[in-house]
């Protein structure tokens, strides 16, 4: 089962590439309400050193406030996380969560129609970068 929307992007620096998805997001009504290097945190807590990862927090006001509205719980879900990462060979790598498929254990018709609508504009951005 396919959770994410994934594209490579050849060519770009990690940092630019963050950059990229961070203004992407913007463009579309998301916000970036949390980021985490995923690099460092490993590196300092553990020890490990792992090649750079973020994970980006997005979220859509108005669309977070749909699904809520729908079901209360689904903040346990939220925001939609975004992945930049950059894979063993150098190349630079964004992964966004389906929210469909991640929600798919909620029964909730009302909250189904929102995630269809939220993983429709994530999905465009993730093709769009």
């Amino acid at each position: 089962m396919t959770y994410t929307f994934t594209r490579t992007l050849p060519g770009i620096a990690f940092d630019a590439a963050v950059e990229r998805v961070t203004d992407a997001l913007k463009q579309d009504g998301f916000g970036v309400l949390t980021e985490i290097d995923v690099q460092a945190v490993l590196r300092q807590k553990i020890g490990a050193e792992v090649a750079p990862y973020r994970i980006l927090g997005a979220c859509n006001p108005t669309l977070a406030h749909k699904a809520l509205t729908a079901e209360p719980h689904i903040g346990t879900m939220l925001p939609c996380n975004v992945v930049v990462r950059e894979t063993e060979d150098g190349t630079v790598e964004v992964a966004a969560v389906d929210p469909a498929a991640s929600m798919r254990a909620v029964d909730n018709p009302a909250l189904a129609a929102v995630a269809g609508e939220v993983g429709g504009r994530l999905k465009a951005i993730v093709d769009g970068l």
